[in-house]
């Protein structure tokens, strides 16, 4: 059960960047969608949601790396 939580807790970001690429390209061939004000909102959205769920799956990757510490400590000089 918790590992069908969590695969839900990845999939459910990876469905908003997905969503946010859409709508970026959407903008840059000329789909406009109405609930927008303009194509620039459009595509600022659109990279909102990209960014955002691109930071969680990489945040999510991170704390798990660590907590099995395979994260490789970095050689300071």
């Amino acid at each position: 059960m918790i590992r069908l939580i969590a695969i839900i807790l990845i999939f459910i970001p990876g469905i908003i960047a997905a969503i946010g690429i859409k709508l970026m390209r959407d903008t840059l061939f000329d789909d406009f969608h109405p609930i927008f004000i303009n194509s620039g909102v459009q595509f600022t959205f659109g990279l909102l949601l990209f960014i955002g769920g691109l930071a969680f799956l990489g945040g999510f990757i991170i704390h798990r790396d660590r907590k099995k510490q395979l994260e490789k400590k970095q050689n300071k000089k």
